[in-house]
């Protein structure tokens, strides 16, 4: 069942919901209609987050939909609330009815690869930009890491409410996430131990588990978190009350209690310091060490950034020609081999799928259309572990990984800039024209003036 039409059900009982909102399965024109049909129901607060992985349906799997990701949504959503304007077929601009819709995002702090690590608070940093009004964390019980992503958020300034996930674990549950059943969140060999133990006792450990998850509370609160998620499979109205309550006696003391509900990943990586008088970090960051990275950097990318610069750099030598090569194609016969020519050499190298408006200068040359199952264009989603895409374990890279690493061999960085969802208007076009004509994604940011088509001859 939608968690949407759940979200206006409950309003419907005068609880304020916060719902869920996914980019998977619809693309941006019935996310528009979802968000529409939201805003006339009431329902105001939502959780924007990628979605997982499509799995088996109705006469086999389901086709995969990820048209837009969650940087886009909250874009979508932030002209929703000024009014969208959209162009009638007289092209006259018409304007809706302002909504008041109030979206946060998701962000994943456990992560324990270095290049992982880098990628989601990357992500996080676009989704400030682009107007994510508070953050919820993923699911997880590292504090140090919890502590990172706040210590994160005021090294680059981001003045937005994080709110920690608090999630009450069953044993049963905790297996099944150990296992990998659930995408991005995370628990340790540690834990379980500790729930089996537990689950021995005559209430089946729910005392103690409600006990851990108020020390949770008060360590979360007390190390800065603007407030907590709490949830957990089958969890009762009076025992959330009662970790609420238990927690605001146990804050004043928080820093007491974070050895007894803190669970780190041993070997794992950490952006800052160790403090070992709190066990949590200090402000210090862990050197970063260029010569290693958690993925090869190919010869592919070094050829495809040799050719980058060379020609898809305004200002640089060879990019006068190249644009007046492709611009003089646009429109006549000479631009259908040009187009094929391009598709065989970008199907060689990275797999292309002719999607027309090009993002691999922005992934390192790493294709989010064709590499990576959920089509992420600003961004690794929520779901890999130790480096690995969560589609595919133990099999293929999640591309933010090999772009992290690639970037870094040249002490380089992952781009901060939004990168404006696919226009299929493209597809099946070529890329590199509609690069020289200022028609794709880039133009804006390059400042490259688009060109009016010309009629094909």
């Amino acid at each position: 069942m939608a968690a949407d039409w759940m979200g206006a059900e409950v309003l419907k009982e005068g609880i304020e919901p916060l719902v869920h909102f996914t980019c998977k399965d619809r693309n941006r024109n019935q996310i528009e209609s979802q968000l529409y049909a939201l805003d006339r129901h009431g329902v105001r607060n939502l959780l924007l987050m990628t979605g997982d992985y499509v799995s088996c349906g109705f006469c086999g799997c389901a086709k995969p939909v990820f048209d837009l990701d969650p940087i886009h949504l909250l874009l979508l959503i932030g002209e929703m609330n000024r009014g969208l304007t959209y162009s009638n077929f007289k092209g006259e601009p018409i304007s809706h009815k302002p909504c008041d819709f109030f979206a946060g995002a998701a962000v994943s702090p456990f992560k324990w690869t270095e290049a992982e690590s880098f990628a989601q608070y990357n992500k996080m940093f676009k989704k400030a930009q682009a107007g994510a009004a508070f953050f919820v964390t993923q699911m997880g019980f590292d504090m140090r890491k919890n502590h990172e992503l706040l210590l994160f958020a005021e090294e680059t300034d981001i003045k937005v409410p994080v709110i920690a996930n608090l999630y009450v674990p069953t044993l049963g549950t905790a297996k099944n996430i150990f296992r990998g059943a659930f995408p991005g969140c995370s628990v340790t060999e540690v834990l379980i131990n500790e729930l089996a133990v537990e689950s021995k006792a005559a209430d089946k450990g729910i005392a103690a588990r409600l006990e851990r998850a108020a020390k949770m509370y008060a360590v979360l609160k007390g190390m800065g978190f603007s407030g907590v998620h709490i949830g957990g499979f089958n969890l009762k109205y009076e025992q959330v009350e009662q970790i609420i309550s238990r927690g605001e006696e146990l804050l004043p003391s928080w820093q007491s209690y974070i050895k007894d509900v803190n669970y780190p990943v041993a070997g794992g990586y950490y952006r800052y310091e160790l403090d070992n008088a709190t066990g949590l970090n200090k402000e210090s960051k862990t050197p970063v060490d260029f010569r290693k990275t958690d993925d090869k950097v190919g010869g592919v990318y070094r050829i495809s950034r040799f050719v980058h610069k060379a020609i898809f750099e305004p200002n640089r030598a060879c990019y006068g020609a190249a644009s007046a090569v492709c611009r003089a194609a646009q429109g006549r016969r000479r631009a259908k081999p040009l187009t094929k020519i391009e598709h065989l050499a970008k199907v060689m190298m990275y797999d292309c799928k002719d999607c027309g408006d090009c993002a691999l200068m922005d992934t390192a040359y790493t294709c989010p259309m064709s590499r990576c199952p959920k089509n992420q264009r600003n961004g690794a989603c929520g779901g890999s572990q130790d480096g690995w895409c969560e589609v595919y374990p133990n099999q293929r890279k999640c591309i933010y990984v090999k772009a992290y690493s690639r970037l870094k061999n040249y002490r380089e960085k992952l781009p901060k800039y939004l990168v404006d969802p696919c226009n299929w208007d493209l597809y099946q076009t070529s890329s590199w024209i509609n690069f020289y004509m200022g028609w794709d994604h880039s133009a804006k940011r390059l400042n490259i003036k688009k060109q009016m088509p010309r009629e094909k001859k």
